[in-house]
């Protein structure tokens, strides 16, 4: 199995929301034979009468099966809903989440067994079958109601930016996984001047973004070939086919088109797997939808704050990746494009500056946080954060008329409007 095979089996099982059910309901029909078994073992029969059994268990199947579509099409309205008022962006976090799998695996588990054991009862009623088949329809009942509360809660703003947030900082710990070290950043993306001209161009063969590529598996390929692979495209850049994917420098005859082909995974939306900054590029659309005139929610936006400030923090804390992989002999093998923190910065400020340049809360916050990131970043980090300040600091001076307004948004506020200046 290829590298990319092996990605797209992974993905499948964490974003498929019909897959878990459809195992719930392959567990119930395997189960119903076995307690049927230890039905026949014990000997058990249940204090009821078949006819009675058969009504029971037959209004638990209808309403299991209408509780399934309600759950469905409630979820369906509740997720569209909090992507018009956030970003569509968070609809496949939705799906991904585990209580919700579960849920609906269990709900389908209750109603399929249920339906196996109203069809299995004749002269008498088997107690064990009768027993699981009401009780795990109880059990619906209370996972439904958690359910509900959970996705309830983690639909809300402030729980969709903090999930993205820690979500965030876990793919910066694993993109990024040393601390940065000295007061000099290593430089990234440096030209591969000493390389020459590429021998051979490889081109893309499907049409989507760019979501992960196999970094070992490439470095490999490039050390049995004895050569240098330049991966064009940045992950999370969109491409077409026809566009060059791929640089070899230095030979590569030996390399197919296709081993260079599955080592790249593409698809129709960016995910956070190796791409650090699509967090910060949900939470700025989050932030731009709550200051657009339609919605007017400047604090959410400040919530979103809060979190930028939190990953900023993160990423200025590691080393950032140079994209200059090497072999064991020290040979350069592997070269690809990566954000620097210049880049970070301008994603995580510049829109929310435009859109909430009329916001004292959003003015005040901001310069908050850039003045707190100014004095504890690593000192080669400061620059950026200083010219965002600045601009932050022209734009009160041009937007706010009033002095009042002006000196109050000229002060940082950690909570926007309302804390300490």
């Amino acid at each position: 199995m290829t590298w990319l095979q092996r990605y797209r089996v992974s993905s499948f099982f964490r974003n498929a929301v019909w897959f878990p059910p459809l195992v719930g309901m392959l567990a119930a029909l395997l189960a119903f034979p076995l307690v049927q078994w230890v039905d026949m073992v014990l000997g058990w029969k249940a204090p009821m009468g078949v006819d009675g059994a058969r009504a029971v268990l037959g209004a638990l199947a209808s309403s299991m099966l209408t509780f399934i579509v309600f759950v469905f099409s409630i979820l369906l309205v509740a997720v569209q809903l909090a992507s018009a008022q956030l970003t569509p962006r968070i609809i496949a976090t939705v799906y991904r989440n585990p209580v919700l799998k579960f849920s609906l695996t269990l709900f389908v588990f209750a109603f399929t067994y249920t339906l196996a054991a109203l069809s299995r009862i004749e002269d008498a009623v088997p107690q064990v079958s009768a027993w699981l088949a009401v009780y795990s329809c109880v059990a619906c009942i209370g996972v439904f109601l958690y359910m509900i509360d959970h996705v309830g809660k983690g639909l809300r703003p402030v729980s969709v930016l903090a999930g993205v947030g820690t979500r965030g900082q876990a793919v910066i710990q694993a993109v990024y996984p040393r601390p940065v070290a000295g007061d000099v950043d290593t430089p990234t993306n440096v030209p591969l001047s000493r390389a020459g001209e590429p021998t051979r161009t490889v081109e893309a063969r499907r049409t989507g973004v760019v979501l992960a590529f196999d970094v070992m598996g490439l470095v490999e390929l490039a050390r049995r070939a004895d050569c240098l692979i330049e991966l064009v495209p940045q992950v999370g850049d969109f491409l077409t086919t026809g566009d060059p994917l791929f640089r070899l420098y230095g030979g590569g005859e030996t390399i197919a088109d296709d081993q260079l082909d599955q080592s790249v995974a593409t698809g129709p939306e960016r995910t956070m797997e190796q791409d650090p900054e699509f967090a910060f590029r949900i939470i700025v659309d989050i932030a731009a939808k709550a200051l657009s005139p339609a919605i007017n929610d400047p604090t959410t936006a400040v919530l979103a704050l809060d979190q930028i400030h939190r990953l900023l923090r993160k990423v200025a804390a590691r080393q950032l990746d140079t994209g200059r992989i090497v072999d064991a002999t020290g040979q350069l093998r592997l070269a690809y494009r990566t954000p620097d923190w210049e880049d970070f910065v301008s994603l995580a400020i510049t829109e929310i500056r435009q859109f909430g340049r009329d916001s004292i809360q959003i003015t005040r916050r901001m310069r908050a946080l850039l003045e707190n990131l100014i004095a504890v970043v690593p000192p080669q980090r400061v620059a950026p954060l200083r010219a965002e300040l600045e601009l932050l600091s022209r734009g009160v001076e041009r937007d706010f008329r009033d002095p009042e307004d002006r000196l109050r948004a000229a002060s940082g506020d950690s909570l926007g409007v309302g804390g300490t200046s």
